[in-house]
C-alpha cells in the first residue's frame, strides 16, 4: 500500500509528462475499441443490408453477381426471369410473400426499381426494420414514384414534384422517357442501405415506358398512339396546348381535338380556332401553375389502380415463406426448373461469402489499430526513461531511507502499471462518447449500426493485452532504476 501511494504521488509530481502520456494511451484505446467496434458491427450491418428474405431468385448467373445487382445494384444480370415463370413460382407450397424486382432505368445515376405495393410491406433490413416513409406515401398508379431518401437530399426534390425517367444504369443516358413524367409521392426514411440511392416506381411503368419506346411516345394509361399521330399533323401549336392539358379531362379533350379537325378540313374558322386555342392554353397554363403552387411539399392524393399490368420479364423476385423448412426444398426445385435457367440464393450466406472476400480490409483495420496502441505504449517508455535520468537523486534518497532495490523496482513498475490503466479507463470513457456522438451519422450516411453495450469478451480481452505491454514497457525502466547505485544517485556531475 506503501508503494501504491508512492507512485501516486511520484505520477502526479509529474502532471505534465504524465498527462501527455495518459492523453496518449486514452487516444490509442479510443481508437483501438471504435474500430474494432465499427470493424465488427460493420460486419453485421453489412450481413442485415437485407434481411427476412430467404431467396433470392434471378436468372443463372453467379451467387455474388446476382447479390450485387438485386440487392446492391452493382453491375447488371444478362438474362432476366419471365413472368410465367415468376407466377408459377409464386404459386409454390410453403411461399409467403414474393417481392418482383426489375431494374435497368435511372434518374441522374440512381438507380430505378420497377416493384409493387408488397416491396413497401415485406421488404425488410437491418434487424428487420420495416421501410417507413419520412414524407408522402407509397405509389398508387403507373405516374407515381417513390424516392429514396439520398436521392431526395442529394437533388433537392420534394413531394409534388415531377421527375423523368432515363434509359440505362450509367450517369450519362441517350435515352430519356421525358414522354411520361413521374410525379413524387412519397420519400423514404434512411436506411443506410442501398435503399437510399433508390428510386421505386410501379412495375406497370417500366413495362409501358419500354414498350412505348420501342413504338410512338405515348403517356402512360392516356391517349392512344393513333391520337398522338393524328395530333402531330395538325400543327405544334396544337399539339402544345393538348400536351399541357394532358393531366386534365381526356373526353373533353378528345372532343375538341374532333372539333379542330373539322375546322381545319373546311378551312372556314381558322380565326375561330387561334381564339380557342389561345384561351384553352390560357387556361392550362394558369391550372398548371396553381397545381405547382398548392402540391410542391404536401401528400397527394390518387385513385389506387393496377400497378403491375402484364410484364413480358423481370430482373428478379425476393421470397419469404412460412417455414425455414419450405427454403431449402424450394431453392432446389428452382436451381433445377426445366422452363428455364434460374438460380436462387440464400442471401445471408451469399453476404458472409462477400464479406469474406474483404477479409483482406478486415485485417488492415486490425493491424493499423495495433500499431496505434504500440506507438502509445513506446511513447510511454520513452518519457519513463527520459525522466529516469533526472530522478536519480530521489531514488537516491528513497534507497537511503531503507528502500531497497526490489522496492525501487516494485515502485518503477507500479507507476507504468497506473499510468495505462488510468490511460485505458480514459479511453474507454472517450470511446464510449464517441459511440453516442457518431452512431446517428454512420446509421444514416453508411448504414453501420453501433451496439452501444457494454465491451464484449474480445474487447476486454483487447484492454487485458494493452494493460501487460504497459507493464513490460515499465520494466526497462525499473530494472535500469534496480542497479542504480546511492553513490551514483548522491554524487554531483558537473
Amino acid at each position: 500500500m506503501t508503494l501504491l501511494k508512492l507512485a501516486i504521488k511520484s505520477t502526479l509530481n509529474r502532471k505534465a509528462s504524465v498527462l501527455l502520456t495518459l492523453c496518449t494511451i486514452a487516444i490509442s484505446v479510443m481508437l483501438l475499441l471504435s474500430i474494432e467496434r465499427v470493424r465488427h458491427d460493420a460486419k453485421s450491418s453489412f450481413s442485415n443490408t437485407i434481411s427476412g428474405t430467404d431467396l433470392i431468385v434471378g436468372a443463372r448467373t453467379g451467387d455474388i453477381q446476382l447479390l450485387l445487382s438485386s440487392v446492391f445494384r452493382i453491375g447488371h444480370t444478362n438474362n432476366a426471369v419471365s413472368w410465367k415463370s415468376y407466377l408459377d413460382i409464386k404459386e409454390r407450397k410453403g411461399v409467403a410473400w414474393t417481392i418482383p424486382i426489375s431494374l435497368g432505368d435511372s434518374h441522374k445515376g440512381h438507380a430505378v426499381l420497377g416493384t409493387d405495393a408488397t416491396y413497401f410491406t415485406h421488404y425488410r433490413y437491418g434487424k428487420k426494420q420495416h421501410l417507413a416513409f419520412q414524407h408522402g406515401r407509397a405509389f398508387h398508379n403507373a405516374q407515381e414514384v417513390v424516392l429514396g431518401s439520398d436521392v431526395a437530399n442529394k437533388l433537392h426534390y420534394h413531394i409534388g414534384h415531377q421527375i423523368v425517367i432515363s434509359h440505362g444504369m450509367g450517369n450519362t443516358s441517350f435515352h430519356h422517357h421525358d414522354d411520361n413524367p413521374m410525379t413524387i409521392v412519397g420519400i423514404l426514411a434512411p436506411t443506410g442501405t442501398p435503399v437510399d440511392k433508390t428510386l421505386h416506381i410501379p412495375l406497370i411503368a417500366v413495362d409501358a415506358m419500354h414498350k412505348s419506346s420501342h413504338t410512338q411516345p405515348m403517356m402512360i394509361g392516356k391517349k392512344s398512339q393513333q391520337n398522338d399521330h393524328a395530333q402531330h399533323q395538325h400543327g405544334n401549336t396544337h399539339q402544345h396546348a393538348e400536351d399541357n392539358n394532358s393531366h386534365h379531362n381526356e373526353h373533353n379533350e378528345h372532343n375538341e381535338h374532333n372539333e379542330h379537325n373539322e375546322h381545319n378540313e373546311h378551312n372556314e374558322h381558322d380565326e375561330h380556332n387561334e381564339h380557342n386555342e389561345h384561351e384553352e392554353h390560357n387556361e392550362h397554363n394558369e391550372h398548371n401553375e396553381h397545381d405547382e403552387h398548392d402540391h410542391p411539399h404536401g401528400t397527394l392524393d390518387s385513385e389506387p389502380s393496377d400497378l403491375v399490368g402484364s410484364p413480358n420479364q423481370i430482373t428478379a423476385f425476393l421470397m419469404g415463406f412460412d417455414s425455414p423448412l419450405y427454403t431449402l426444398q424450394v431453392r432446389r426445385n428452382i436451381n433445377m426448373y426445366k422452363a428455364e435457367p434460374l438460380l436462387a440464393i440464400m442471401p445471408g450466406l451469399t453476404l458472409r461469402e462477400l464479406w469474406d472476400m474483404l477479409d483482406i480490409v478486415e485485417k488492415i483495420l486490425l493491424l493499423f489499430s495495433i500499431v496505434v496502441v504500440l506507438v502509445s505504449l513506446l511513447g510511454m517508455l520513452t518519457t519513463l526513461l527520459a525522466t529516469l535520468s533526472q530522478r536519480r537523486r530521489e531514488l537516491a534518497i528513497l534507497r537511503s531511507v531503507g528502500a531497497r532495490p526490489i522496492h525501487i523496482f516494485a515502485l518503477m513498475s507500479s507507476e507504468a502499471i497506473l499510468i495505462t490503466f488510468m490511460g485505458c479507463v480514459a479511453g474507454c470513457i472517450l470511446f464510449y462518447g464517441l459511440l453516442l456522438t457518431a452512431n446517428p451519422l454512420l446509421q444514416s450516411q453508411f448504414g453501420i449500426s453501433l451496439t452501444i453495450g457494454w465491451l464484449s469478451n474480445y474487447e476486454l480481452t483487447l484492454l487485458g493485452v494493452i494493460m501487460s505491454a504497459g507493464t513490460l514497457m515499465g520494466l526497462l525502466p525499473a530494472a535500469r532504476a534496480y542497479f542504480y547505485s546511492l553513490a551514483d544517485g548522491m554524487s554531483i556531475k558537473i
